[in-house]
């Protein structure tokens, strides 16, 4: 089975009805068929930072989002360390050029790691790395 990496922007276009994302991330997904998607709670910290500014439905729906991710056996959460911050931090140190966040810095370690060079995204930090975003409008 597929493995790929899904991206803040993915979980927030799948869970925000009118989101201008949606469709493409709706389309990338069922391009890919059967798939492992791998996230991290930092993702997951950014996609509820995101959907907290909706008003209190959004919130609710963020919450449920996450709670489904957490439950979904197709779906691997990796969770955040001591020693994962230090790694993503090392790596935002070395990219002074780039404006990666801290969060794309983990995601791109975790994806070196687990091998993964797909990610749910449309974001070009990912392009700029070398990694193929699947999100497309």
């Amino acid at each position: 089975m597929k493995t790929v990496f899904a991206d803040t922007l993915y979980w927030v276009a799948t869970a925000r009805p009118l989101d201008s994302w949606k469709s493409a991330a709706n389309r990338a997904r069922r391009d890919l068929g059967p798939a492992m998607l791998i996230t991290t709670d930092e993702v997951l910290t950014e996609f509820l930072a995101a959907m907290s500014r909706g008003g209190a439905e959004c919130r609710r729906r963020a919450s449920r989002t996450v709670r489904a991710i957490l439950a979904s056996p197709s779906v691997r959460v990796l969770p955040q360390s001591r020693d994962t911050f230090l790694r993503a931090l090392h790596r935002y140190e070395r990219r002074e050029d780039k404006s990666y966040s801290l969060t794309d810095c983990r995601s791109m370690d975790v994806m070196d790691a687990e091998g993964i060079t797909e990610v749910l995204t449309n974001d070009h930090h990912f392009q700029q790395e070398g990694y193929t975003t699947l999100m497309r409008k």
